[in-house]
């Protein structure tokens, strides 16, 4: 384990479209000592501060079992077109994201930051939503000092695999944006890097206890300010 001094950041899913804004934001803020991002294959990035775990995440609590942890972040996310099958989006949603978060908890997190998604509800029609709302739960029940949840809704940013309908929403989300108010202020799209820029800086607040953030508290902490939905 590491020095009680040393602050380490954990990162699952920084190849993704919000952790490959997060990723670069850990390594070049000064808050970390160490940066340990876990993935399949190598990361295209290389720094000082950075160790990139390559592994199997069958064999993740072996990996981890040594290995000290100040914050964890978690920006794992699929799609059930992508993962080919509800048991497989389920496995890495829900299941992955779950036992990551248990065993950083576990090697001394006191702060976990995750993307879900708005809507999410155990409850919900929309199988994805289901999981989404399923995940927030049993991250809940981790009882990390600190959790926020941030649950945006499209998200803006170039993708490395292809999304035709997201293209398209992309396209026509700064017009449909402004009339989305009130209730449905909620589901404005917005930008990968405000939801990295805001989970760094919701896990920097110092703040305990359990949030959850949707656009406008998203839109304000990743401008310095923020006032987020205590759970």
């Amino acid at each position: 384990m590491a020095e009680p001094s040393k602050r380490i950041a954990w990162i699952i899913g920084g190849s993704g479209l919000v952790g490959s804004h997060l990723l670069p934001l850990l390594l070049h803020s000064g808050s970390y000592d160490r940066v340990v991002a876990l993935s399949r294959r190598p990361l295209l990035l290389d720094h000082p501060r950075l160790a990139n775990r390559i592994l199997r995440f069958e064999n993740l609590e072996k990996e981890l079992a040594s290995l000290a942890c100040t914050d964890a972040y978690c920006c794992l996310g699929t799609t059930l077109k992508q993962a080919g099958s509800r048991e497989a989006f389920r496995a890495v949603d829900c299941d992955l994201s779950v036992r990551f978060a248990r065993y950083a908890r576990a090697n001394g997190a006191v702060s976990l930051a995750v993307v879900s998604s708005i809507g999410a509800d155990i409850g919900a029609k929309n199988y994805y939503l289901q999981v989404k709302g399923e995940t927030e739960i049993a991250l809940q029940a981790l009882r990390f000092p600190a959790l926020h949840i941030f649950q945006p809704s499209l998200l803006l940013g170039s993708r490395r695999e292809l999304r035709p309908a997201e293209g398209i929403l992309r396209l026509v989300a700064p017009l449909l944006n402004p009339l989305l108010l009130g209730k449905l202020r909620p589901y404005r799209a917005i930008g990968a890097r405000q939801v990295a820029t805001a989970m760094l800086g919701a896990v920097q607040s110092g703040r305990r206890g359990s949030y959850r953030y949707t656009y406008a508290e998203i839109s304000k902490l990743a401008g310095g300010a923020d006032e987020p939905a205590r759970v």
